[in-house]
């Protein structure tokens, strides 16, 4: 079972990255579980960060953490004003499924063909970059 923390969102990083304070202790840099949204610089980037804070900043989130990534974040399920931040992203076209964890998501998995058939945000792009391709062919030297 998971730890829940109550904390409150004063910094987003990107589509799905935040920097939260729970009670007094030191701010935590959070990743989104199971969501991989588009880099800063790439095509919906900027939008995937703008409705995340419109989802998260300065309120209450919930967090479940699940562990620590390879960057030291803390992994977690993450939800605002009672939505959850994975689905709200995905949904919106803002963010893929991360694939390794596809399996384990399906509800994850249906959205995202919905927004792919709709063409909603970054699905409305002939032929959209997955994150992980782009941080490869993009890797600082």
């Amino acid at each position: 079972m998971s730890a829940t923390l109550l904390c409150l969102v004063i910094a987003i990083g990107d589509g799905d990255s935040l920097s939260v304070r729970c009670g007094d202790r030191r701010p935590k840099r959070v990743r989104v579980a199971a969501i991989d949204a588009p880099e800063l610089r790439q095509a919906f980037g900027q939008r995937a960060r703008q409705n995340l804070a419109r989802l998260c900043f300065r309120q209450q989130a919930r967090l479940y953490a699940l562990g620590h990534d390879t960057y030291g974040r803390m992994l977690a399920h993450v939800r605002c004003g009672g939505q959850n931040v994975a689905t709200a992203q995905v949904r919106a076209g803002l963010a893929w499924v991360y694939a390794p964890q596809a399996g384990k998501h399906p509800r994850l998995e249906a959205l995202q063909a919905q927004a792919r058939q709709a063409r909603t945000g970054l699905w409305s792009q002939p032929r959209p970059t997955a994150p992980w391709d782009y941080r490869r062919r993009h890797k600082r030297h």
